[in-house]
């Protein structure tokens, strides 16, 4: 590589805000056909029950999950039919995990849309997650795809798991930045770390190498769920509403470490606004003040940053390729957007 190569090299790693339609230009027709075979995957013999999956699909969002999926088999060896499963397999499976967590948690929206239990009450919606659940794993046995299944279904493991830990938390105010760090790897990285590993199984990659992009996704995962939890305190403009996770009495890494660093004092009153007026608006933007001047939202943001470049540097021995460029990107994507 020139001089020059590596200059502007160094300029699109440091400067560049990624876009996720550039990001998906190498794998955009795989990603066409993936909308197609996804929406037949789906398909049932029940006039309702298609109403609704059709619901469900046209309102998805950015599509991250299956991007990591492709990009990862073009990285560790090609893209193949099989990439195609696992990418639906994850889809189903995380689909169905959100039904139910709408349900659970009585939310009437997802994603600015009308949730599938505001629309049809909780018993098709528990219904058609129980469909989708069952879609994905007829999908991975009538092609036996046990390897895929095995990762996937250990990741929704881990992320009931996950969830389960973070209300029993919840209810003590007691998490330690080791059993935060626990929660997000089950609750949100392990999902990414699977979309990773599906990825590289579906290419035909050794083992090593299969493990090797689960820890991959499971990095850029905890780097992600860090960059959400920035969001609660206002770190950008946009995101979702400000205290939310303190009104839901989360305790994510800014608060944790905050707290780890007050007087007893302060720690006991911030502890008991979060417990008994996390409702009142007042109580939760001094909570949001005390992380700030505490320099929490610091603390995080390099403790994301770390995570980000561990994940990078797990890419720096695959051959340069548009996969591994935009994998790359899809990266930086994640701690860089604004919502």
């Amino acid at each position: 590589m020139s001089y020059c190569e590596s200059i502007v090299l160094l300029q699109h790693n440091c400067f560049m805000k990624p876009d996720l339609k550039q990001i998906q230009a190498p794998i955009q027709t795989e990603m066409e056909e993936f909308e197609k075979k996804f929406r037949d995957f789906m398909k049932s013999k029940v006039k309702l029950l298609d109403h609704i999956t059709n619901y469900i699909v046209r309102r998805k969002g950015k599509q991250m999950r299956p991007m990591f999926v492709f990009l990862t088999a073009g990285v560790s060896g090609g893209i193949t039919e099989a990439t195609y499963r696992g990418a639906a397999l994850i889809e189903l499976l995380h689909t169905a995990t959100l039904v139910h967590d709408d349900v659970v948690d009585d939310a009437n929206y997802r994603r600015g849309f009308f949730s599938v239990n505001a629309l049809w009450k909780n018993k098709i919606a528990v219904l058609v997650g129980d469909y989708l659940l069952s879609r994905g794993l007829l999908l991975s046995v009538d092609n036996n795809d046990f390897d895929l299944l095995k990762i996937v279904s250990n990741a929704v493991r881990e992320m009931s798991e996950g969830e389960l830990l973070q209300i029993a938390k919840a209810r003590k105010l007691d998490i330690t930045e080791d059993v935060y760090y626990t929660i997000i790897r089950q609750k949100t990285a392990s999902l990414i770390a699977s979309c990773c590993a599906v990825g590289a199984a579906t290419s035909g990659a050794s083992q090593e190498l299969i493990e090797k992009m689960r820890v991959f996704g499971e990095k850029v995962g905890m780097a992600f769920q860090i960059k959400d939890d920035l969001f609660d305190y206002g770190e950008d403009e946009i995101g979702k509403p400000l205290g939310i996770d303190i009104k839901e009495k989360k305790m994510t890494l800014p608060l944790i470490f905050a707290l780890n660093n007050a007087s007893w004092l302060e720690k006991r009153k911030i502890i008991y606004l979060i417990r008994n007026k996390n409702e009142d608006k007042k109580a939760v933007n001094e909570v949001i003040a005390f992380v700030k001047k505490s320099g929490g939202l610091d603390y995080a943001t390099e403790v994301m940053n770390r995570f980000f470049e561990e994940a990078l540097l797990l890419l720096k021995d695959y051959p340069d390729s548009v996969y591994k460029q935009s994998l790359e990107d899809l990266v930086r994507y994640t701690i860089q957007r604004k919502k």
